[in-house]
């Protein structure tokens, strides 16, 4: 019988080893199918790449796993003991007792001991304890579950700030490079007006000036672009927090019709507690403390628990047969009486935890409805901010046109020009910086209220790194 066991055992060991030792491993994915890529497509590698994802997945299943744990309390334990000992008697028990009669098999003073045996134990009543832990195991996992929907909900957020940043600075590289192009072109025409005699050297030279600047804002949003991209390439996963080359982003859309009507905060509130998973987490983490307190009072009651055993002994050889086996049935009742005030203060400690999380979840709903409030007013002031910069564009452009024909014509100085055209530049980089504060606003307003979880989850479902369950 032993060497079964010992086969079992080792079994055992190695497979236990073999799954401890398992890492996981991250899978390169392959975006060179995708030239533009755009928000929605970034949220949702996002979702699928990102560690923290897996990371989130991982602790749902380690709550998933102390539900069972829970729910093995309620089973009977079952043990398995052999053993085997040699025993050398002192002199003087020889010498003083009798007692080396009685071991016919022993040779005297030393003999060989064998032992094997089966315990179970099944505890019939723990004052309620198994079922409180059964119920605050289940709102765990139930709260780890929505923990984890929280973090895709301010991973999806995460990604459009990332995005929306890199495309403000990709669309900075475009203006920089359209007013270098507008010098390029108004130095070669200085050029030629220098070389037939109707112009000056100095507008050269300063046209020449207008390029090196435009260049190093070039350059400086060009670096821009490239460091936004390394932080976006992070949030999706990419190795090495780097885009593949030869992928774009897609282009701010300047033509968004960025609406007129305000929302009512109202709904929204209502909606986001309803909808936001940060609340139901608390609202969850709330209940498992209500269980924490049921297990904490376990220890008033008494315990009563049912055992049996069947133990075997024989000496010489490990050879036991059904004459070397007794067996011992009990029902016991424990019940402490005193602790030290342990158990009192084990059980204020875990009101006190329940009363510390309902607070926190009156709380969480106050930021709810000032994220709404504060996210509907930055909204409401970017879109006319939005309506401002779309109309001094215009402007600008019109004044910009008109100051480059009187410099044509000669009849206003080129400082008159530059000064339109640095206004020009200016202007298109407010408009940009405006689209994007506008989509920035309307993503943290439907981050808030849960919105932005919707379509993910609709469509996609489980996100695919979570990776097999152990």
């Amino acid at each position: 019988m032993k060497p079964y066991i010992f086969v079992l055992i080792f079994v055992l060991l190695v497979a236990g080893g073999a799954q401890g030792n398992e890492q996981p491993e991250a899978a390169a994915r392959d975006l060179s199918g995708i030239k533009t890529l755009d928000l929605a497509t970034a949220q949702d590698i996002a979702l699928k790449d990102n560690p923290s994802m897996a990371a989130a997945m991982a602790r749902v299943r380690q709550a998933r796993a102390r539900v069972r744990q829970a729910a093995a309390a309620w089973w009977p334990s079952l043990d398995l003991s052999v053993s085997g000992s040699h025993v050398r008697l002192p002199d003087s028990f020889l010498l003083l007792s009798s007692a080396a009669a009685s071991y016919p098999q022993s040779g005297g003073q030393s003999y060989d001991e064998y032992t094997a045996g089966i315990q179970a134990a099944w505890v019939l009543f723990d004052g309620f304890y198994r079922s409180f832990s059964q119920i605050q195991a289940s709102f765990g996992e139930k709260s780890a579950m929505a923990a984890r929907r929280d973090a895709r909900r301010l991973l999806i957020s995460a990604v459009a700030r990332a995005f929306l940043n890199a495309q403000l600075a990709q669309t900075k590289v475009r203006i920089a490079r359209a007013d270098k192009d507008f010098y390029d072109q108004q130095l070669r025409d200085a050029e030629n007006r220098y070389k037939v005699g109707t112009g000056a050297w100095g507008d050269v030279l300063n046209i020449k000036v207008q390029i090196n600047s435009a260049k190093t804002s070039l350059m400086l949003a060009s670096r821009e672009f490239e460091a936004a991209g390394y932080g976006l390439a992070a949030l999706l996963g990419l190795p090495d927090a780097a885009l593949p080359p030869g992928i774009d982003l897609a282009p701010l859309d300047r033509n968004l019709d960025t609406g007129g009507r305000e929302e009512n905060p109202e709904p929204l509130i209502a909606e986001a507690l309803t909808r936001r998973p940060d609340v139901r987490r608390l609202e969850l983490q709330l209940q498992e403390s209500k269980a924490a307190t049921g297990a904490a009072s376990a220890p008033f009651y008494p315990k009563l628990q049912l055992a049996g055993a069947i133990n075997g002994v024989r000496l010489g050889d490990a050879a036991l047969s059904g004459e070397d086996f007794g067996n011992t049935v009990s029902l016991s009742l424990a019940w402490n009486l005193f602790a030290g005030g342990a158990d009192r203060a084990r059980l204020f400690a875990a009101r006190q935890k329940q009363r510390e999380t309902g607070f926190t979840l009156a709380d969480l709903r106050n930021q709810v409805a000032a994220e709404i409030r504060q996210d509907i007013a930055r909204l409401a002031a970017a879109r006319e901010q939005v309506r401002l910069q779309r109309d001094s564009v215009k402007l600008v452009a019109e004044n910009r046109d008109l100051a480059k024909n009187e410099y044509e014509a000669g009849e206003a100085s080129l400082v008159r020009l530059n000064e339109a055209q640095r206004d020009l530049t200016t202007t298109h980089s407010r408009l940009a910086q405006a689209l994007v504060a506008f989509h920035l606003a309307r993503q943290n307003l439907l981050a808030a209220s849960g919105r932005n979880l919707a379509r993910f989850e609709k469509r996609t479902g489980t996100p695919a790194n979570n990776g097999p369950e152990k």
